[in-house]
């Protein structure tokens, strides 16, 4: 009894170990690669293949896949900040930001030891060789200028390590505090020459639309006097014209009452005998015309007035005394 549970023990020993020996080989034999990640195989030592994301079997103990994975997604690097000079031997201090992908798992495993302290050093000295041609301003103003440039550099550089430069770009850019100072001074005056500029611009425009609105007003005026003038002056002739129309309808009603009396010459004379004082009477008279007519009958009124003048005196000296 006691043989056959030591069999059976033994057994299950085996078994045990035959089972443990499986799984060993069972890990040791099945892989998976998750996505976004390749696998790099290496047997007994050497390179053997890449793997792609999904299942995979290995010999096992004769083939090793490399721990950690190769990510292939962008990755992202901030490298410190790094002291460069300037043409105009400024020292500037600058962050850059690297993004990179591995496009090839191969080169970038076996061509390179660190590869991000490489990508780190390449990427500092290639900063350094292009700003060192730019002056101060420059490099302020021409941040996609110098991404551009780094890219192109750094891309050339790195395919080797099977590594592709999708972008760099620079962090923060600080020029020393004295640099700072005496630029936030200059800014300052930009702006206040500005401010300057933009008041007198302002004056100036406030100035011409004054002169203008004043010249408008007074072409605008003497347009009104020269419209009254005309007006008046097309008033007074039509009032002229219609006083003169009114005085030759009176005078042709006048004359054709005259003619339809049908006057003598007597009474003709005479009217325009009496018409004579009032003619007289106007101011500034200095000549009277007087037809041979008149004269004739102011002649037999004359002598007519003679005759009773000389008549009553005749009269007066015949005539006795009267006694008091």
């Amino acid at each position: 009894m006691l043989d056959s549970l030591n069999d059976s023990f033994g057994v299950l020993v085996v078994a045990a170990v035959f089972l443990f020996a499986v799984l060993v080989v069972l890990a040791q034999t099945v892989r998976i690669v998750s996505q976004g990640n390749a696998g790099i195989v290496e047997r007994l030592g050497r390179y053997s293949r890449t793997l792609d994301p999904g299942l995979h079997f290995l010999f096992p103990f004769l083939d090793r896949l490399r721990r950690p994975l190769v990510d292939l997604r962008e990755q992202v690097v901030a490298f410190p900040s790094q002291p460069v000079i300037t043409r105009d031997n400024v020292t500037i201090s600058i962050d850059t930001v690297f993004y990179y992908t591995i496009a090839d798992p191969f080169r970038a495993t076996y061509e390179v030891a660190h590869l991000l302290l490489a990508v780190e050093q390449l990427t500092v000295t290639t900063l350094r060789n292009v700003i060192g041609s730019l002056s101060l301003e420059e490099t302020l103003t021409s941040r996609d200028k110098i991404n551009a440039d780094l890219r192109i550099v750094l891309d050339e550089a790195t395919e080797r390590w099977g590594i592709r430069v999708n972008r760099i770009e620079l962090k923060s850019i600080d020029p020393p505090s004295s640099i700072q100072e005496a630029m936030e001074k200059q800014m300052r005056a930009e702006r206040d020459r500005r401010a300057v500029i933009l008041i007198a611009e302002g004056e100036k425009q406030s100035q011409i639309l004054t002169a203008e609105g004043h010249k408008s007003s007074q072409i605008l005026t003497a347009e009104g006097d020269r419209q009254g003038r005309v007006l008046r002056a097309d008033g007074e002739r039509e009032a002229t014209i219609l006083i003169a129309q009114g005085q030759a309808e009176a005078t042709r009603q006048t004359f054709q009452a005259i003619h339809d009396g049908r006057p003598t010459a007597d009474l003709l004379t005479y009217q325009y005998i009496e018409a004579l004082p009032k003619l007289a009477d106007g101011q500034g008279m200095t000549l009277m015309l007087v037809p041979a007519e008149a004269i004739g009958a102011m002649g037999t009124l004359a002598a007519l007035g003679g005759a009773l003048r000389s008549g009553g005196d005749a009269a007066a000296t015949d005539a006795p005394p009267r006694s008091s």
